[in-house]
Order: C-alpha cells, then structure tokens, then sequence
C-alpha cells in the first residue's frame, strides 16, 4: 500500500522531514518512491517556509490511491490540498494537567449529585435483568403445582 508520510532528516533534537510517497513496509527513514515536500517543525506557524508541497504531485499520488497519514493529513488540510481531517479525540491534551485534574474532581462530585437520576435507569434495567429470573421461577413452579398435586391425592386416600 502507497503511503504519504513524513521521512525525518536533520540532526539530534533539530528534526527536519521530507514528505514523501513510499510503500508502508518500507522503513520510515528508507526507501521511496517520490519526494513530493517537506515539513519543518520548528520555524513558526506563520512563516512560508515550514512547509513546501508539490500540490500536483500529490494530487496525482492522492488519485493513484496513496493514503496520508494522520499528520501529513492534517498538513494537507491546512494547505487546502485534501479536506481537512476531524479533530482526535483528546480534548483535553491542550489543558495543563492542574488543571485537568481539577476538572476530573469535579465531573466525580456532579455525578453524585445526580445519582438519584441514574439510579431510576438502572432500576429499570433491573427489572429488564430480572426477566429472564422469572421464567426461571415459572420452569420451577409447574414443578412446585406437581408436587402439591402428588400430595392432593395423598391425602385424598387418608
């Protein structure tokens, strides 16, 4: 399978990336087919420079059924090459973990608070649960009805 991704460069703790086209069982640094960008993580947001794409080639790879990666996805994205992928889902990655924990606190206290609200849904799938016990009780009761009805013509012959 053709993929999109990010192929790093530079040196330690000054990572710079290639986009490029290579089949996923190559190794990430390895072999590829095309280089069709780059991405420079560490010049700001706004300047020109952090990113270059050769929009065309992409397109044309994008059409031969390359798929991006989560991160060259989004880069596209804000290059208006491809649309733009939806959020992951950590909402919370962005909040200082303070204040995160903060935030846990008090979503465990509400609940308590609403407890008697959950406890009328649980109830009703208590008696959902319950269901199946009671046929159980009817397989025995017919059981209970023979026996009495043994007893019956016991006493019956007193």
């Amino acid at each position: 399978m053709l993929k999109l991704r990010l192929s790093r460069g530079g040196t330690k703790k000054r990572p710079v990336y290639k986009v490029v086209v290579a089949d996923s069982r190559f190794a990430r640094d390895g072999r590829f087919i095309e280089k069709v960008g780059f991405f420079n993580p560490l010049l700001p947001k706004e300047k020109k420079e952090r990113v270059g794409l050769e929009a065309e080639r992409i397109k044309y790879w994008l059409g031969q059924g390359a798929q991006p990666t989560t991160r060259v996805a989004r880069i596209l994205g804000e290059n208006e090459l491809m649309p733009m992928p939806a959020n992951g889902n950590n909402p919370n990655k962005a909040v200082p973990k303070k204040e995160r924990n903060k935030k846990e606190e008090d979503n465990k206290e509400a609940p308590k608070a609403e407890a008697p609200k959950e406890e009328a849904p649980k109830a009703e799938a208590a008696p959902a649960a319950e269901a199946p016990n009671e046929e159980a009780p009817n397989e025995e009761a017919p059981k209970a009805e023979e026996a009495p009805k043994e007893e019956a013509p016991a006493e019956e012959k007193k």
